[in-house]
C-alpha cells in the first residue's frame, strides 16, 4: 500500500514482471482442494476421481465408492452420495470421525456407509481409461488389500490460494481471508470473495455472489476515498 492509499501491484509472469496500480482491490483467488499426492489419483481425475460429490455424484448411481476423509467434508460428501450410490466407504487414517457430533451420527447410523478405520488409499487402480479400485493399506499393522471399486471421492478439506496474501491482510486459522459482512477485509479498499474467504458453502452462486458484493463495495470505497 502507497502513501497515496492506492496499492501497487507486482505479477510476475514467464519473463517480464508487470506492475499494475490501483485504487482498490479484489482477492478471488478461490481455493483447491487437497489431494493424495499420488500419480494415479492425477490420471484418473474426472475417469472416476473425483472431488465434488453435488457436482459428480449422479454418475456413480448404482456402483459402490470410497469417501477418503474423516471431517465434516467427508461426513457431508457421502451421506449426499447415499442418494446415487449403492455402497459407500469412508475411508479414514484415525479411528474416529473428526466431524461434527450430528454429521458422525448420520454416517455411523447410515446402513449404507461402512467405515474402514485406519486405512490410507495407497493407489488407485484403473484400466488405463477408468479407475477400477483401490489399494488400501492398513496403518496399524501395515499389511494392504485392493478392492474393486467404481470411484473415489476425495473429501480431504481445501487449502484456499492466499500464500501471496499472508503478510497483507489478516488470515484465519485456516488461511482464508477474513472478511466483514461488506467483504471488507483487514486492509481499507481491498476486498475478498468466493473461496478465498469462505471455507463454508463453496458453491459456485454463492461465489458469485460475493463477488457481486465486493464489487458494489468496492465501487462505493471508490467513491468516498478517491473522487
Amino acid at each position: 500500500k502507497k502513501p497515496d492509499n492506492s496499492f501497487e501491484i507486482s505479477t510476475p509472469e514467464t519473463t517480464v514482471q508487470t506492475i499494475i496500480q490501483t485504487k482498490t482491490i479484489i482477492i478471488a483467488t478461490g481455493s483447491k482442494y487437497r489431494m493424495l499426492g499420488l500419480a494415479s489419483e492425477q490420471k484418473y481425475l474426472g475417469r472416476g476421481v473425483s472431488t465434488c460429490a453435488t457436482c459428480d455424484g449422479f454418475f456413480f448411481t448404482g456402483k459402490e465408492i470410497i469417501v477418503v476423509g474423516g471431517g465434516d467434508s467427508a461426513a457431508e460428501e457421502s451421506t449426499f452420495l447415499t442418494k446415487f450410490a449403492k455402497k459407500i466407504y469412508v475411508v479414514h487414517r484415525r479411528d474416529t470421525l473428526r466431524a461434527s457430533k450430528i454429521m458422525q451420527d448420520r454416517v455411523l447410523k447410515n446402513p449404507k456407509i461402512e467405515m474402514i478405520w485406519n486405512s490410507t488409499v495407497e493407489e488407485i487402480l484403473g484400466d488405463g481409461k477408468r479407475i477400477t479400485g483401490v489399494r488400501l493399506r492398513n496403518l496399524l499393522n501395515n499389511t494392504t488389500r485392493e478392492m474393486t471399486i467404481g470411484g473415489v471421492f476425495l473429501a480431504i478439506g481445501h487449502i484456499p490460494n492466499t500464500k501471496a496474501f499472508e503478510n497483507f491482510v489478516k488470515l484465519d486459522e485456516k488461511g482464508y481471508i477474513i472478511t466483514d459482512r461488506n467483504m471488507q477485509t483487514s486492509v481499507a479498499g481491498v476486498f475478498a470473495s468466493g473461496d478465498v474467504q469462505d471455507h463454508t458453502y463453496r458453491q459456485a452462486i454463492t461465489a458469485a455472489g460475493t463477488g457481486c458484493m465486493a464489487a458494489i463495495e468496492a465501487e462505493k470505497y471508490l467513491e468516498t476515498h478517491h473522487k
